[in-house]
């Protein structure tokens, strides 16, 4: 394997970056703390083409490889969580599945408008009582004549108020348990499907995150995806693959921490001196930059491993965990390093510090992270 990125793959990056540093990194302060969706930069993504970059052209993707894809995650999430996360419910989440396992008259219909953010997709499968566990899901899905009756509440949804399909998870047999959990494509608008109001979270306070109701909902019997019981291998499946996106976010939390911990210890002088040459200091930091590195490799090589074909169920696991407690543990160190500056609100430090967390906690906690990795490595 190469550890050097081709040159389509180092441009991407310039091109993000520098795109961050002219829509994104402007307004991610005042995303936060109003907050609010970033709906203009969504538009100016979707007209660079990339919402859908892993995705074959023909389907309104840009056709590009999955480490391309989290090369720009990376870089969005350095500059603001908030729209690196978006836009990997879309692309991770929401298109994933259509492309795997939807029928071609599907991807024309759904998959191609996600792709060119013609429209933006969310993934309803968490539940107020069924987080980590899937098959406690209560939501029920009934077949009559040719329409499916869908009835349930799901929880904590993505992209859910800004929405123009859902990938919606229900029991179309509750007495198979996992094996009876079905996906349906539920376009937004649909006449019993609502989402509510936007939940004031701690950090990416900008990616609206909503309940959404299901009540009495038909939809046509040609929107089942894959097969009836298919739900949870298409569930699972496609949290594989956004693991890798989640790590890839956490890693550009991470980064952007070094970086601001790396500028303000060369500006803060103590003692005469600027306390970047003091060893605690550099300690933390030299923690900061190896942390960093290792969750980088890890989750470059999740992405080549899905990109080559190989299984990469571990390995997406193995990222996540690594660079999302990278996140979480060196964005408290960036505050330390910046003192009690760094935990005034209007810090980026202190926004990083608030998006890192979540990271540990969506598409997999931590533990379950372990889990995966472990049921493994001892089979």
């Amino acid at each position: 394997m190469h550890f050097q990125l081709t040159e389509e793959q180092q441009l991407v990056r310039a091109n993000v970056r520098e795109f961050c540093q002219k829509y994104v990194e402007p307004i991610a302060d005042a995303v936060d703390q109003e907050p609010r969706f970033p709906s203009e930069n969504v538009k100016r993504l979707a007209e660079q083409d990339w919402l859908g970059i892993p995705y074959p052209q023909e389907y309104g993707g840009a056709g590009a490889d999955y480490l391309t894809y989290i090369i720009t995650i990376e870089e969005l999430s350095r500059a603001c969580a908030t729209t690196g996360f978006i836009v990997e419910v879309n692309t991770s989440l929401a298109c994933f599945p259509l492309y795997k396992f939807g029928t071609e008259e599907q991807k024309k219909k759904y998959l191609v408008p996600l792709c060119k953010g013609e429209m933006l997709g969310s993934f309803a499968l968490t539940e107020p009582g069924a987080g980590t566990d899937v098959a406690a899901g209560l939501s029920t899905a009934v077949l009559d004549g040719n329409e499916y009756v869908l009835n349930g509440t799901k929880m904590f949804i993505s992209n859910s108020p800004v929405a123009g399909v859902f990938i919606v998870f229900a029991s179309t047999d509750k007495s198979k348990g996992p094996k009876g959990l079905s996906a349906f494509i539920v376009p937004a608008g649909t006449p019993g499907i609502k989402a509510g109001e936007h939940q004031n979270k701690m950090g990416i306070r900008g990616a609206l995150t909503a309940e959404v109701v299901l009540n009495n909902c038909r939809i046509p019997k040609e929107n089942l995806l894959g097969q009836e019981g298919q739900g949870f291998k298409i569930a699972m499946m496609t949290l594989d693959g956004g693991r890798i996106g989640i790590a890839a976010q956490a890693l550009g939390i991470a980064q952007a921490a070094l970086d601001e911990s790396i500028r303000y210890s060369k500006e803060r002088v103590q003692f005469g001196k600027p306390i970047a040459s003091l060893q605690p200091i550099q300690w933390m930091i030299a923690d900061m930059a190896t942390d960093v590195e290792a969750s980088r490799f890890l989750t470059y090589y999740a992405a080549w491993c899905y990109d080559q074909g190989l299984p990469y169920a571990k390995e997406a696991a193995m990222a996540k965990l690594k660079a999302s407690e990278t996140a979480a543990h060196h964005t408290n160190r960036a505050i330390q390093v910046h003192g009690g500056i760094g935990y005034i609100k209007g810090q980026k430090v202190e926004r990083l510090f608030r998006d890192a967390k979540i990271t540990e906690i969506y598409e997999g906690t931590s533990e379950v992270m372990r889990m995966v990795i472990a049921g493994s490595v001892l089979r």
